[in-house]
């Protein structure tokens, strides 16, 4: 018989940092409202906010309505919502710079003895300042637990230093690293495919598994975020947490139980067996001027208006050396301006070991599992089948999808952005959607080793036109290997 889920203790404030920026306009603001739509958070949950924008409550209440108005979907606007919505903002303004100012933040918010959440959504060179400001104030403390928002450093030592900075004030398990794609509705569903149904469980392995791909292409360019993106590029702003996220949670033994530290716990055992990259292993790419859309779009480096050697996009052949995957390839890619905005997971199974329609004519292609994460979300498998009718040459096979779409299968269930799930489990306690340190670090560990290795060979992106797959080398990446891209 199944065991009730254990308590757990829910906060009854959160307080978000970096409150009149981006993420919070688009994601944090809207997820919020739409938590308190649909009763999922508690009428009483006070919700506190903070930047360096000098508002008072009534100017940010403006401007937080406004946001809702921009980014939520006409179906999830309610303007009576909305307004009462607003009204339980409270609004502090705050320099992190400034010690003076958390000790007038925490005046504000008053007893945390009741449990609260922070969300930190500030540029990562005023974690630190930030850190130490909420420890001198007293909003610290076992009462307290904080969201992390990317990028955690840009490399391991700047990763390791957040982390200590993190640990003088919060404990492990008081520490929430946020990587939204973890809180999609099908990477969690790649966790039900896997350990929900027996069908495919015998099946994940080098025994039946050819290989698989991982896909993460974006149409958009640089989008506001020149300063940041040239100095990340796609290794370190895609692969290192995303990317590496799905391979590992793709990769991962079973876990005992669904918990965080049990799917944690398997998660770091894959990316600690990565092996290093080989030097004929990646390629990378720098986007120019071409076609997104049919319309016509800059390269990168007339967006960004200087010279520049980042890389846009980057293609890495990587093993995991365990039993379970031995001799697997994982084929990761990513990109920005490329020909379709598409995040999926395609694992390729072997062929039949003897093809018993060949003397009929009947061709058989090995069988493919295609889990879509975004922008339609979809689990298909495409299995053979016979053609109906009587053909004289023979028997005539198929390829066709067995196809699981989330969308109409649940059809009359509200559709819900990866924060509102992230942000419901900061405030209830629960870090299964969340990543450890020891995650974060092995993750930094393989991608800094990829880094010194450019760096040694004084590896130049290979340009490669908006609105294409990427420069040519990353098909001869998979050609060598008689594999093609799934496109």
């Amino acid at each position: 018989m199944m065991q009730p889920a254990p308590a757990r203790r829910h906060s009854n404030t959160i307080l978000l940092f970096g409150a009149t920026g981006d993420l919070s306009r688009r994601m944090l603001l809207p997820s919020l409202y739409a938590l308190s739509l649909d009763r999922l958070i508690s009428p009483d949950l006070r919700i506190f906010c903070t930047a360096r924008s000098s508002l008072d409550d009534e100017g940010f209440r403006a401007m937080a309505y406004a946001a809702l108005e921009e980014f939520l979907p006409e179906g999830r606007k309610n303007e009576v919502g909305m307004k009462a919505f607003v009204e339980r903002l409270h609004y502090q303004p705050l320099d992190a710079t400034k010690i003076e100012d958390f000790g007038l933040l925490a005046a504000r918010i008053g007893s945390i003895s009741d449990g609260l959440s922070i969300f930190l959504s500030t540029a990562p060179s005023l974690f630190e300042a930030t850190l130490r400001g909420l420890k001198e104030a007293g909003l610290t403390g076992q009462d307290v637990r904080i969201g992390l928002e990317k990028p955690l450093g840009t490399d391991l030592a700047s990763s390791r230093q957040i982390n200590e900075a993190v640990a003088q004030a919060f404990t492990e398990a008081q520490t929430f690293r946020i990587d939204h794609y973890l809180g999609k509705e099908t990477v969690q569903n790649l966790l039900a495919l896997r350990f929900a149904n027996m069908l495919f469980e015998p099946l994940w392995s080098a025994q039946t598994i050819e290989h698989i791909q991982i896909t993460i292409s974006e149409t958009v360019g640089l989008e506001g975020r020149a300063d940041f993106y040239d100095g990340a590029g796609a290794l370190r702003d895609m692969v290192q947490n995303h990317m590496l996220q799905l391979l590992a949670l793709t990769a991962m033994e079973p876990p005992a139980e669904f918990n965080a530290s049990a799917i944690r716990d398997e998660k770091v055992k894959v990316l600690r067996s990565l092996r290093p990259v080989g030097e004929q292993e990646w390629v990378i790419g720098q986007y120019g001027a071409g076609a997104v859309d049919g319309q016509p779009v800059k390269g990168y480096i007339e967006e960004l208006e200087k010279p520049s050697r980042t890389e846009t996009f980057v293609a890495i052949k990587a093993h995991v050396d365990n039993w379970r995957w031995h001799g697997v390839p994982f084929y990761l890619r990513t990109g920005k301006r490329l020909g379709e905005r598409r995040s999926e997971i395609v694992i390729q199974f072997k062929p039949v070991p003897h093809n018993i329609f060949a003397a009929r004519g009947g061709q058989v292609v090995a069988n493919r599992l295609i889990i879509r994460l975004q922008p339609e979300e979809y689990v298909r498998l495409l299995v053979m089948a016979k053609e109906p009718g009587i053909d004289e040459a023979g028997i005539v096979l198929r390829e066709v999808p067995l196809d699981l779409s989330l969308t109409h299968a649940f059809s009359g269930t509200v559709r819900r952005i990866a924060y509102e799930r992230l942000l419901l489990d900061l405030i209830a306690n629960d870090q299964t959607l969340f990543v450890h340190r020891d995650e974060v670090e092995a993750q930094w560990q393989w991608v800094d080793a990829i880094r010194a290795q450019w760096d040694k060979a004084q590896a130049t992106p290979k340009g490669y036109g908006a609105g294409s797959w990427g420069p040519t080398g990353a098909i001869a990446l998979t050609e060598r290997d008689g594999v093609s891209w799934h496109d």
